[in-house]
């Protein structure tokens, strides 16, 4: 019953991924955007910005909102021309695949401009949990192993701290998206969760929990103004996949970073702007330390 309940949730996945690729099929222009929070959240986000760069580039850019399963093979069989997911799946793609950063998202705090984002890992308020350490052998909730702001980032924390999240835990379990950790734990179905930075925050700004029902693990205390528990790393980028036309992307990357903060795409999708393609260098170290993907043998 189970195995056929997945093969059919599998083939409907398959089939709203597929109906969102035929109904921009005559877009000129595709950019994958990884659906961190779901697909509805992400055309709230980046929907205006396809229209930005529809006008700015005299030619039709459809936003096709993508899981975390789906960038890959979106990049694979050339479903999408550009790429907007996180750092961690930039640079896999990049070593496989030869996508290349064009521009790089300046996330916004009320206007500040932030290049980087980190990880929170993040409990109850009434958890008795009080340190990194007190995490083992407890119900561990990242968002996708693939996610990078919100699995990666806090996995490689806790080894240097002694902690493997894969055998060290009660379990290690995927909540699929942001929202469904922080709900998780708020709900007591799981002990610790982590997310990227800025997640808490917007769910609070959302209406949707209260700062004040969690309690976050190694806070760092610096001038960064969203909670995080880990280093900070650059933001997402955007990068076009090998196959597109060198042309069209570097028109769409001046596009990009002539937005400015005041633009109702910026407004949208909560940004300053874009700047030229950020050293994502410590994001390959990351992977590297954890040994995660393409990156295990090296």
């Amino acid at each position: 019953m189970n195995r056929t309940v997945s093969i059919i949730g599998a083939l409907c996945a398959a089939i709203i991924l597929n109906i969102g690729f035929v109904g921009n099929a005559h877009a000129d222009l595709k950019i994958g955007v990884l659906a961190k929070r779901g697909a509805p959240e992400a055309m709230k986000k980046w929907g205006a910005t396809g229209a930005y760069l529809s006008a700015k580039m005299g030619e039709q850019v459809a936003i096709i909102p993508l899981k975390f399963t789906d960038i890959e093979p979106a990049v694979v069989n050339k479903q999408i021309d550009f790429m907007l997911a996180n750092s961690a799946f930039y640079v896999e793609m990049e070593k496989k695949h030869k996508v290349r950063a064009i521009a790089t998202m300046i996330n916004s705090n009320k206007g500040t401009a932030l290049k980087e984002f980190g990880g929170v890992i993040f409990v109850r308020a009434d958890s008795p949990i009080q340190t990194l350490a007190d995490i083992k052998g407890k119900k561990f909730m990242c968002v996708q192993r693939s996610s990078f702001g919100g699995a990666h980032m806090a996995q490689h924390l806790l080894l240097e701290n002694g902690i493997d999240v894969t055998k060290d835990t009660a379990a290690y379990i995927e909540g699929g998206k942001h929202d469904n950790v922080v709900l998780a734990v708020k709900n007591g179905s799981v002990d610790v969760g982590t997310v990227r930075s800025d997640t808490l925050e917007r769910m609070q700004d959302e209406g949707k929990i209260k700062m004040s029902d969690f309690r976050v693990l190694n806070q760092v205390k610096d001038s960064f103004p969203f909670a995080h528990s880990t280093r900070l790393y650059p933001e997402w980028p955007m990068a076009a996949l090998a196959s597109t036309d060198k042309g069209k992307a570097d028109k769409l990357a001046a596009a990009l970073t002539a937005m400015g903060k005041d633009d109702p795409a910026a407004q949208a999708s909560k940004v300053v702007g874009w700047s030229a393609p950020a050293d994502y260098s410590p994001v390959t170290k990351c992977l590297r330390a954890i040994k995660y993907g393409v990156f295990a043998g090296e």
